[in-house]
């Protein structure tokens, strides 16, 4: 008897890492159900939307691909085909049966705390429309297969990693907490446990994921709550795993630990995304982000105290409800003194269901577009001021592909630049020491420095060695 053919899932991923995390383990989840991912969206069997909340008109943009989606699974039924359409993420989680009511084609709603569950939803759903938008009691994590080694190879040599999800902190403009939840770290061993299969199936570099990842609190084994700092010096000691990063952090977590971590860990890369939305105390009292202006620049004081060659990025919202010139001016002040290597920037937006929404004096949208253009254009004069400081120097990259030129390759240096230097295939998979010698629009150029080149042997060594623990 032969095995029924597989089926094909195609998962279209919006917004952050944590969401590419969570397709990932989606693709992960279904698998072991005869499952296997497709680029083409006009054969899948199974569709899914995995959504985020974040950005404006996320929920509009999402029924217009359903009702592009419903147009192709009439297409398909009249050739005697099916597709199942699903929606998961932050967008499910927020409108749960309304998306049922509005695009009756959809089978499947499933927020971000239930994909550990999605094989049991797919197959209720052949049986009618099926909406799962609870908090589940149990840990998804603990119910999710491991990464599958050949998936992750196919991945590449850098990967997310969720140690944290949700947010306590319920910033005014965020809507986070309602459609994540409360802050809920993984257990140490969890985590260390998805490094290592990670780092033997090839992946060089780690990115800590989580909503508010540096308020990671883990129990070890014993019951003892791990802080992030923690965490990275017992990932550091992963033989193999050469890169470390982290993001979303939040300035009031950024505790003495790990900061001195950053000091520490030679893993741990010199480029932070430390988010503070407004220069204006009293814009980020509305907010309710519970520092002001101060507290984050003397933060960051302490912090380049620790690792000199420490390179910023940050967020920012224009516009917030309230925003004067003068509180927009001191916004353009933080940037000049904090000196951001890049950061993203947005026009604020409702969100339904936050405090910012029913706030008085909503900013004119012309006047936010004015606004983010003027800050869009300072962020990216100091952004190019950072790439070009960076010629002479020789940067640590890790070369991960074929460039486009012949004898070319590409990687990432420790600021996540993409860099391109003539070199040899074989070498794709290591760290080489380069010198930046030109910058583009987009990439840096540089040259291995001769004398100083890695032995690639030693990097296969040192993965085969982590195999064999």
């Amino acid at each position: 008897m032969t095995d029924p053919a597989p089926k094909k899932l195609f998962i279209k991923t919006y917004g952050c890492q944590m969401n590419v995390y969570d397709s990932d383990r989606m693709a992960d989840a279904l698998a072991p159900h005869g499952y296997v991912p497709t680029t083409e969206l006009e054969s899948a069997d199974l569709v899914v939307l995995n959504t985020c909340h974040i950005r404006e008109k996320a929920s509009e943009k999402v029924f217009s691909e359903l009702g592009r989606l419903k147009e192709l699974r009439d297409e398909r039924r009249a050739a005697g085909e099916d597709m199942m359409i699903g929606v998961a993420g932050c967008v499910a989680q927020a409108e749960g049966e309304e998306i049922i009511r509005r695009s009756p084609a959809v089978d499947l709603v499933f927020g971000p705390q239930s994909y550990h569950r999605l094989p049991d939803l797919v197959a209720k759903a052949l049986g009618g429309q099926v909406v799962d938008t609870e908090f589940p009691p149990e840990d998804k994590f603990e119910h999710l297969p491991a990464p599958r080694k050949e998936v992750t190879i196919s991945r590449g040599l850098t990967a997310f990693l969720t140690v944290q999800e949700g947010c306590d902190k319920f910033c005014s403009f965020c809507v986070v907490p309602y459609t994540r939840g409360a802050e809920v770290s993984r257990p140490v061993n969890q985590v260390l446990a998805e490094a290592r299969n990670l780092v033997e199936a090839g992946v060089r570099e780690l990115t800590l994921l989580g909503q508010n990842v540096n308020a990671y609190h883990g129990l070890t084994e014993s019951g003892r709550a791990m802080g992030l700092g923690e965490l990275l010096h017992r990932l550091a000691e992963i033989p193999g795993l050469e890169r470390l990063r982290y993001t979303t952090s939040h300035p009031r977590d950024m505790d003495h630990a790990l900061i001195e971590a950053h000091r520490d860990l030679d893993k741990l890369m010199p480029y932070l995304h430390l988010p503070v939305q407004s220069g204006s105390d009293r814009i980020l009292k509305a907010m309710n982000r519970r520092h002001d202006r101060d507290e984050y620049l003397r933060l960051i004081e302490r912090i380049k105290a620790a690792r000199p060659d420490m390179a910023l990025s940050g967020d920012f919202i224009v516009g917030f409800p309230g925003e004067t010139e003068e509180d927009f001016e001191a916004t353009l002040a933080i940037i000049r003194e904090a000196q951001y290597a890049s950061a993203f920037s947005f026009k604020y937006s409702t969100r339904p269901g936050t405090p910012g929404a029913t706030m008085n004096e909503q900013v004119p949208e012309e006047v936010k577009v004015e606004r983010l253009a003027r800050l869009q254009a300072l962020v990216i004069e100091q952004q190019r001021a950072f790439n070009r400081s960076c010629v002479g120097r020789t940067l640590d990259v890790l070369l991960e592909r074929k460039g486009r030129m012949p004898g070319q390759l590409g990687g990432r240096s420790p600021y996540l630049q993409a860099v391109h230097l003539d070199a040899p295939e074989h070498l794709i998979g290591t760290i080489q020491p380069v010198e930046i010698i030109d910058v583009g629009n987009n990439s840096l150029s540089g040259k291995i420095v001769m004398g100083m080149e890695r032995n690639s042997a030693s990097l296969v060594e040192s993965r085969s060695f982590a195999r064999s623990n």
